[in-house]
């Protein structure tokens, strides 16, 4: 099989080649490419020892020299060139404590997490697959590279990295690597929460958030996440859902995908945190009408944005996604009156920037809820948010910013400055949030004398 290597590294690897060295395109970059994905990035593997690497090309930097890790710099492009290596003993469950270097291909590649990421390429020698990776991607499988429970003792991250892969590429984990996930998942307490949140979030973003199933009933959120737990675990015995809170969680995040190419990777990233989090607050909010046996989960908004907020800062999450998420969660299920004044007011309650989200929050929620009412339910939504489109077109103001009167131009109007001051502005700006076409700075002017 052949791999189009872009032009840099196919430079990097004949220099290599040329100066007498072993040199391989190695790891995601061969798998995406046999897929034919294109490649985030290029990774190097070569039986030349950094200095050695060093010798060949112009321009480096030691990266990982300890480690034999030399990134070469090509123009504006860095790409990192790794000598082949022998991990020692691992003893923090992530990094080894040190690294033998070999001149033996099958030694790195035998270091390697799952058999589809074990694979190199060169042009001069072809796919190196020493491993079946080949094989695993016929049959859809995630498999560990050798003894599963070795591998991902090694590394416990790999345990989530193999839901992260299985989720994004839609593929299987085989029963030895699922049965040593299920024993050693206790070992991600040692790893970082930054890291842990950065395959969660891969997860939430694939094409397939429902793996997140898989982490649930292999353990793993157990240890990392015990909030969906109790939810897979929380029955809805209401009219308007059919799923457990988990299971009608699962369904949205799923369903959130028919919105991605409305958003940028950052709101994308906001809305999928925003489906995993929006009901985590149900199970504590859970009371049973004593008559009907219905459940109720009264308040369970507010309770959800706390566990949200909890969970984001545990995780390491920084503040512009705590921030938008919290307040998505919070009015998740908000229903205000659909007149335009109700419908401005909730613009400037939520934010101008997060309605357009919201609406997606909205439509998923429901389509992940039972058929009771649905239709009613999202033609609601439409309208509102027909409202809110119709209110941006218009120009209405629907911010102090926005406001045709300044706080200057109160004063020249004889306004003290200081708390009354403010309490004005606000008021004109309740009330063009009542009559948009008020806000002229002559009408608000005069408008103002009664606060005087």
């Amino acid at each position: 099989m052949q791999i189009t290597l872009p032009e840099k590294v196919q430079f990097i690897i004949n220099e290599l080649e040329k100066a007498g060295y072993e040199a391989y395109a190695v790891g995601g970059c061969v798998r995406d490419s046999v897929l034919g994905r294109i490649p985030e990035d290029w990774d190097i593997t070569t039986s030349a020892k950094p200095l050695e690497v060093k010798s060949v090309f112009r321009r480096t930097i030691d990266t990982g020299i300890q480690h034999g890790t030399v990134t070469v710099m090509l123009g504006n492009d860095g790409f990192e060139v790794t000598t082949y290596r022998i991990d020692g003993s691992y003893e923090d469950s992530r990094h080894p404590k040190d690294v033998t270097f070999t001149d033996k291909l099958t030694e790195d590649l035998r270091r390697r997490d799952f058999t589809i990421n074990a694979m190199a390429y060169s042009d001069s020698m072809g796919i190196i697959d020493e491993f079946n990776g080949l094989d695993c991607i016929e049959s859809r499988t995630i498999k560990a590279v050798g003894n599963a429970k070795e591998r991902l003792t090694e590394d416990a991250l790999r345990i989530l990295r193999a839901i992260r892969f299985s989720a994004q590429l839609d593929y299987n984990i085989d029963d030895e690597t699922k049965s040593a996930i299920a024993e050693l998942c206790p070992n991600l307490q040692n790893i970082s929460a930054e890291r842990i949140c950065t395959e969660i979030v891969k997860l939430l973003k694939s094409d397939h958030p429902d793996k997140l199933r898989d982490a649930y009933s292999l353990g793993i959120t157990r240890i990392i996440m015990p909030e969906f737990d109790v939810a897979m675990e929380t029955g809805q015995n209401t009219v308007h859902h059919m799923y457990t809170v988990g299971e009608h969680t699962l369904h949205a995040l799923t369903n959130i995908n028919n919105e991605k190419n409305n958003f940028t990777d950052r709101e994308n990233r906001i809305l999928k945190l925003t489906m995993l989090f929006h009901d985590l607050g149900k199970p504590s909010c859970k009371t049973v009408d004593e008559v009907t046996g219905k459940d109720h989960f009264t308040g369970h908004p507010i309770v959800s944005k706390e566990m949200c907020v909890s969970i984001m800062k545990r995780l390491k999450l920084d503040n512009d996604t705590i921030n938008n998420v919290k307040v998505l969660v919070e009015y998740h299920d908000y229903r205000p009156k659909l007149t335009m004044t109700a419908v401005r007011k909730a613009i400037v309650k939520i934010g101008p920037d997060r309605m357009k989200m919201l609406f997606a929050v909205k439509r998923t929620d429901t389509m992940a809820q039972s058929e009771y009412m649905r239709d009613d339910k999202l033609a609601y939504i439409k309208e509102f948010e027909d409202k809110y489109n119709e209110i941006i077109e218009n120009g209405d103001c629907i911010s102090l910013k926005q406001l045709a009167v300044s706080g200057s131009d109160l004063i020249k109007a004889g306004v003290e400055a200081g708390p009354k001051l403010g309490e004005i502005l606000n008021s004109l700006f309740e009330h063009v949030l009542d009559v948009p076409e008020h806000n002229t700075k002559d009408y608000l002017l005069e408008y103002s004398k009664r606060f005087m």
